[in-house]
């Protein structure tokens, strides 16, 4: 305040243009979401009726400022004890597969509505939800998966080890920057198909870094890749013991010893859904079917497909799940859902469930020696297989199991969900869990969503399956 009898100072012109000059550098998206909020809370979701049922936060993560690399997450509150429940990092494979899919397909509380409509495809809620018993971080991981994004072209480059190095420092930001109240939380880390390759070594990263010390409890990955040695010749026995090929195939596959020799035997499978070989083989729809989609992204594409139903396909199932994939892509390339999720504007042009496009090496070989360096340091490991996969067969994930060497606690026995056989279980020492999930695909949980939410709750109480 100016003393008693003397005029005030003038302000000068700066303070009247600057709130002019914010809005004129705000023409910049670059600048503009530099100044942003890194995180949103989600009460309504395009699609879905009234507000959601469980409290959700979206938001991005810069774990490389040199290249302006930001990865974006879903974070779900556990819908029962928030401070006290455990928290789960939900990582989805390919690589470049977004964390979406595992959200409303495989363990997330929200599901597509199947219907022939038009318009925006609609969200219900799922109960059979992994969020009900934790939080759940879903992640869109390696740089280019769902909506993460880099600044710069070198950003977009990545490989397994960078991946889990960038994943490190998501989680080291999010926990001290973010949301510090849950760093006591039991920590684990999940993850589906390609992610075997990708959990165990970011898990061990966690397990062995100085600072900061999470609260690390284990991991669980279901029908994981790990081992080219061990995924690869799984194939020709598993489809053997599905009575898929012949015993004189079988045996000349045996003498051989070689998938890429056996054309014979591949022919026989070419035409089965390697995901659940009960399931009709649809490629959009079908590559001999005169009913193929031509506009696999569009609302008339997805009502098409889904009314394949009324072909009858198969006597297992009628329903060809790229339908239920495209709702997705028609979904979250939306621009009322982009904006309520808090999407920066001009990052991603087109998102895709699966971007198999991004600059990614392959620079693991074999995740099966972090396998041996995490449960012989007495982290808790659950490993669960869809018998019905043939893309990662349960047989090779269990000939690496074995290749660890560890002793057998329970043996061989099923394992029940109301009353009825869910899959089967061994129990290994060192705090090793290997389950089938009976009926299962790639990945379980999408085909047999109740009986993983069993097989999950009782894992992570340290009850048997």
């Amino acid at each position: 305040m100016a003393r008693t009898g003397q005029p005030e100072k003038k302000q000068g012109i700066l303070p009247l243009l600057l709130p002019l000059l914010l809005f004129l550098l705000c023409f910049s998206p670059t600048l503009c979401r530099s100044s942003s909020r890194r995180r949103r809370v989600v009460r309504q979701l395009p699609g879905f009726d009234g507000e959601l049922p469980f409290e959700l936060e979206t938001g991005y993560v810069e774990v490389d400022h040199a290249a302006g690399v930001h990865l974006f997450y879903y974070f779900i509150k556990s819908e029962r004890r928030p401070a006290d429940d455990p928290l789960l990092l939900w990582l989805t494979g390919g690589p470049g597969c977004s964390a979406f899919s595992g959200l409303v397909y495989e363990v997330g509380p929200l599901t597509f509505l199947h219907e022939a409509g038009g318009g925006l495809p609609k969200l219900v809620y799922k109960p059979e939800s992994w969020t009900r018993i934790s939080n759940v971080i879903f992640l869109d991981s390696p740089v280019g998966t769902g909506f993460s994004y880099a600044d710069t072209d070198a950003g977009f480059r990545s490989s397994d080890t960078i991946a889990v190095h960038q994943i490190l420092v998501f989680l080291n930001k999010w926990f001290q920057e973010v949301h510090p109240e849950f760093h006591s939380n039991p920590l684990y880390i999940a993850g589906d198909s390609y992610c075997g390759m990708i959990v165990p070594p970011l898990t061990f990263a966690i397990a062995t870094q100085q600072q900061p010390s999470l609260n690390l409890k284990g991991y669980l990955l279901g029908n994981p890749v790990t081992d080219h040695d061990f995924d690869a010749p799984s194939k020709i026995p598993f489809a053997y013991g599905m009575g898929l090929i012949s015993d004189e195939l079988y045996e000349a596959y045996k003498k051989s010893c070689s998938v890429q020799d056996n054309t014979q035997q591949q022919s026989c499978v070419k035409d089965i859904y390697e995901n659940h070989i009960l399931e009709p083989s649809c490629t959009f729809a079908s590559p001999h079917h005169p009913h193929q989609l031509t506009k696999p992204f569009t609302s008339s594409g997805v009502r098409q497909m889904l009314q394949l139903q009324d072909l009858h396909l198969s006597e297992i199932s009628s329903e060809c799940r790229t339908a239920e994939y495209m709702m997705s892509t028609i979904w979250a390339n939306n621009d009322t859902v982009r904006d309520a999720l808090g999407i920066h504007q001009g990052t991603v042009p087109s998102w895709q469930r699966c971007n198999y496009d991004i600059k990614y090496t392959y620079d693991i070989k074999s995740s099966v020696s972090y396998h041996l360096e995490l449960t012989t340091r007495g982290y808790r490991s659950l490993i669960y297989s869809g018998d019905h996969d043939m893309i990662i067969p349960f047989i090779g994930t269990q000939a690496w199991i074995r290749s660890l060497n560890f002793s057998v606690v329970d043996e061989w026995k099923p394992w029940f969900v109301d009353g009825q056989v869910a899959g089967y279980t061994r129990s290994y020492s060192n705090n090793l869990t290997f389950a089938t999930v009976k009926g299962g695909g790639h990945t379980a949980p999408e085909y047999m969503p109740k009986q993983c939410f069993a097989m999950l709750s009782r894992w992570v109480s340290g009850d048997p399956l």
